[in-house]
């Protein structure tokens, strides 16, 4: 019976990991919840902002930002790369990978660069693999966003486009659907652009405002409040498809190992059941062999 002592230890081993992705599913479950309320609780500000965005655009100032003045498109293109620190959450880091590459690979095509921020451990370590320029990263960020550990690296892009040292800079994060969707989604940050802008205000008439101490110095701070609010909805986002596609892939994971189980039930009751057949074979051999 060394071969049902096997698979005895096999089950045993299988129901452990069982209960292991089993606990995994229900945290996912109860941090997914808390991840989904933060990123409904920062999209007002983010909107109410980005719609004071949108009037300022349309009241025409004769100050105009450098985040919405197009740099020379010969220059360098910086991405921000929004992954998590963690794994076990099925291919939500896979998909965004390769959406990152596909562009990286244009960008080289066209004979230019990329200067890479990382945001989250996976993007990190997969983007030193594949060499590419990282000039900026924030890990260990745990399960709440914090706007002062994200300020810090995407400043160094903002504060390269300004200067005009980027021709553009692209955000890429995983949109939250729903439970059971996340899509990857690259979307351009910088330069900002006044019919997005506009479109995001939803006004049909012009705005004119008063600016106090004046002009450049509202304008600067406001439109350097409304970039972090995208790259922090876009970590709180990233954030909730990552517990979403986790308690997913935990949950298939236990159904699997169920399966499995199961399976090696049906095995071993058919190694023991040839077995005993095989003992009783032999008992009445002997008893015929003893009789005659």
């Amino acid at each position: 019976m060394a071969a049902g002592k096997e698979i005895r230890n096999k089950i045993k081993s299988v129901e452990n990991t069982k209960k292991i992705t089993k606990a995994m599913e229900m945290v996912a479950a109860a941090k997914m919840r808390k991840a989904q309320d933060r990123m409904r609780t920062a999209r007002p500000y983010s909107e109410k902002v980005a719609t004071i965005a949108g009037h300022l655009s349309m009241a025409n100032p004769e100050y105009v930002h450098p985040f919405m003045v197009s740099n020379d498109a010969r220059k360098p293109v910086g991405i921000v790369l929004v992954t998590t620190d963690k794994g076990l959450c099925g291919g939500l880091n896979t998909n965004m990978l390769r959406a990152v590459t596909q562009k990286l690979r244009e960008v080289d095509q066209a004979g230019n660069k990329a200067e890479v921020v990382a945001i989250g451990n996976k993007g990190f370590g997969f983007m030193n693999r594949i060499g590419a320029t990282v000039v900026a990263h924030a890990t260990q960020l745990g399960d709440t966003p914090h706007l002062d550990k994200l300020i810090g690296p995407v400043k160094v892009l903002l504060d390269k486009y300004a200067a005009g040292e980027l021709s553009a800079v692209y955000l890429c994060f995983t949109r939250f659907i729903n439970t059971m969707k996340q899509e990857p989604v690259l979307q351009q940050l910088l330069p900002l652009s006044a019919q997005s802008l506009k479109d995001k205000a939803k006004a049909s008439h012009a705005w004119d405002y008063l600016y106090e101490p004046d002009a450049p110095t509202v304008i600067d701070e406001l439109l350097l409040r409304y970039t972090e609010s995208l790259v922090y909805q876009a970590v709180a986002e990233n954030m909730a498809s990552e517990q979403s596609a986790r308690m997913v892939a935990m949950k298939a994971a236990t159904d699997n190992a169920g399966t499995l189980i199961k399976e090696l039930k049906l095995v071993y009751n058919k190694t023991r059941q040839a077995a005993i057949t095989k003992e009783l074979s032999e008992i009445v051999s002997g008893a015929a062999a003893i009789g005659g």
